[in-house]
């Protein structure tokens, strides 16, 4: 490290200890006018964020780590500026508010540097140093962003196929899940692990899966439908596929695709009436559909 970077380090811890306060407060300010990109947190929560990052910014850059990689490898600054886009990123912000919140930090302290010293020298050494510092904290705070935003993408993702693909208890011993829309590898990975779960809790001998909404079946779909029916024989039920309207039988027949060993019906009725004489209770009174 030079002793001109040295000294500008130095300058800009001085100004960060010195002036906290007054830079969270400026820091605020300023994102507080960015309202209209759609910052998405209040006035207290920006507060507590511009205590904790700044902060965590006196003790980085008291650790001596090169400035470039400072916000990168200094543990507790790392976190600050993962936390405030993880939180921006829950509450909808976009990434464009996310960086130029943390950006808008670089005003506030070069403001409060401005005011420690008048050298038009010193100046632009502490700027060049806010500059490098504060980029790697934008940087950083759009690429946590980013991945936040993806990992709530696929929980909500995967939420809203456990909703659209509800398993329910048709009969004492008999489950079904009705399908609806496109069959693909996700969704049949969600159907299984629901359908397995719900065999066992119930104690279940016979599975029907109900193909009424499915659109089209293909290869694809009739394979993921083989991989349901063996989960489930693999766990010692029996499994009914109901649904095969006169279009969908027509289109398994042309492609060749072999559904012999697979016990099917053209209704759900009629999938419900095979079931319960597979269970062996035919005079079985029917339980209150229950929907899990």
């Amino acid at each position: 490290m030079s002793s001109t970077e040295a000294a500008a380090r130095e300058r800009v811890t001085s100004a960060l200890r010195a002036e906290a306060d007054d830079i969270a407060d400026r820091w605020v300010q300023l994102q507080l006018a960015q309202a209209a990109l759609g910052t998405g947190v209040n006035e207290r929560e920006l507060r507590e964020e511009a205590d904790g990052l700044i902060g965590a910014l006196v003790v980085g850059l008291d650790s001596g780590v090169p400035v470039e990689r400072v916000v990168v490898t200094h543990r507790e600054l790392h976190r600050e500026v993962s936390e405030l886009s993880l939180r921006r990123a829950r509450v909808g912000a976009t990434p464009t508010a996310t960086s130029l919140a943390v950006l808008a930090l670089k005003e506030a302290l070069l403001e409060a540097v401005q005011r420690q010293t008048r050298d038009g020298d010193e100046l632009f050494s502490a700027a060049l140093l806010i500059n490098r510092l504060l980029d790697g904290a934008g940087a950083l705070s759009f690429e946590t962003y980013v991945e936040g935003r993806e990992e709530i993408i696929r929980r909500q993702s995967r939420q809203l196929l456990e909703v659209s693909t509800p398993v329910v208890r048709l009969w004492r011993h008999v489950l079904a899940v009705p399908l609806i829309g496109t069959l693909d590898t996700a969704r049949t990975q969600v159907v299984m692990e629901n359908l397995l779960q719900a065999i066992q809790e119930h104690e279940a001998l016979v599975a029907i899966v109900d193909i009424t909404g499915v659109p089209t079946v293909d290869t694809a779909v009739a394979q993921h439908l083989m991989q349901t029916v063996n989960a489930v024989r693999l766990m010692g039920a029996d499994c009914v596929i109901s649904g095969i309207r006169p279009p969908i039988a027509q289109t398994i027949a042309q492609l060749g695709i072999d559904l012999s060993t697979i016990l099917t019906r053209a209704t759900l009725a009629d999938a419900l009436a095979a079931a319960v004489k597979l269970t062996e209770a035919p005079s079985a009174q029917p339980d209150p559909l229950v929907v899990r």
